[in-house]
């Protein structure tokens, strides 16, 4: 029997929580923040069992080492607390209150926050995330602040829980985070994340969409190597399993702000808001035909219709008004194209 794909709504976990009960901490002003050290390299496992591999990834000069604890390395899943303690600390640090590297978080808004079921065996895990976090031991020269000597650190400095009597339920936990990422807080090296992060299912697509969201960002589009994705990602599956999983991840098109298209050995992602623009814009600003043929004298030897991608998305991310005379305008950017790239 062939397994159905699933739609992009079925794809994704259901929104747990109300809107109205996201905010429950003072987190109005809160928008999900990641950091970008993690977001460009594989410091947490996809692995859902315990992962005790050494792990070293290189890229240009760059390099990362992480050796796990007993328990083993932080999860891709544990890292929700340490997303939600940077949304706290950048949320205050934008309002101008003062910021500590100790965070001291409710339990249940966290649980929350993250969008999980707030039962017992979910306020255990928390504390199971804690360990990992404090456990996991990094090495490496990655910049952040501005500085980039060899560094060997935990995520998480220290962390102390504390429980009602009782329930034995986690009331509330400090975290004490790292110089190393406290660091990149205070030089505002961090970046928005979608709501819908927390609602995807599965270790790898939250990899890919940081990935994402880290390398596309705002542009119209980012294309890289499947064997380049696979080595960002950390994951250990066998190429041929990595590529498959990919495709589907394409096939439900369930990634928050971008849409990820697999062609020629190569995962594309584009930005989703940007790509409505664009569609928005082709509408209201049609090209004749005998345009195009005029566009390849004006950059002879380029794809006129790729040029006419890079044209729109260029408006659409500059937030550029529709031309009075579209053809006029498109020629004149296909000449600019000619001369700053001169003939491919």
């Amino acid at each position: 029997m062939v397994s159905k794909i699933p739609n992009r709504t079925t794809a994704l976990l259901p929104d747990r929580h109300p809107q109205t009960e996201l905010f429950i901490c003072d987190l109005a002003d809160a928008v999900l923040k990641d950091d970008m050290a993690s977001m460009e390299h594989p410091i947490f496992t996809l692995s859902k069992k315990p992962d005790l591999r050494v792990r070293r990834y290189e890229h240009g000069d760059k390099w990362l080492e992480v050796t796990p604890s007993v328990k083993g390395v932080a999860t891709i899943y544990d890292k929700d607390v340490l997303i939600y303690a940077i949304s706290q600390l950048m949320a205050a640090k934008q309002s101008g209150r003062s910021l500590g590297r100790k965070i001291t978080m409710s339990g249940r808004d966290l649980l929350v926050f993250t969008n999980r079921h707030t039962g017992g065996r979910d306020y255990e895990l928390l504390k199971d995330a804690l360990v990992r976090l404090r456990g996991t031991t990094l090495a490496t020269n990655i910049e952040t602040g501005g500085e980039a000597p060899t560094r060997i650190f935990g995520l998480v400095e220290e962390a102390t829980i504390e429980t009602d009597p009782k329930s034995q339920r986690v009331r509330s936990l400090a975290v004490t985070l790292s110089d190393w990422l406290y660091a990149a807080i205070e030089a505002n090296e961090v970046l928005t994340l979608h709501r819908d992060y927390f609602r995807l299912r599965k270790p790898l697509e939250r990899r890919i969409y940081e990935i994402a969201r880290k390398h596309c960002g705002a542009q119209p589009q980012w294309a890289v190597s499947l064997e380049i994705l696979q080595k960002k990602s950390g994951s250990s599956a066998p190429a041929k399993q990595f590529r498959h999983a990919v495709r589907q991840i394409a096939g439900t098109n369930h990634l928050p702000d971008y849409l990820l298209t697999v062609s020629g050995g190569k995962a594309i992602f584009k930005n989703r808001k940007i790509s409505m623009e664009i569609e928005t814009a082709r509408s209201a600003t049609r090209l004749d035909p005998e345009t195009f043929n005029d566009a390849r004298t004006c950059a002879p030897g380029w794809d006129v219709y790729m040029l006419e991608q890079e044209w729109r998305g260029w408006m659409a991310s500059g937030g550029l008004d529709a031309p009075k005379n579209p053809d006029s305008a498109f020629l004149g950017f296909c000449r600019k194209w000619a001369e700053r790239h001169g003939t491919p």
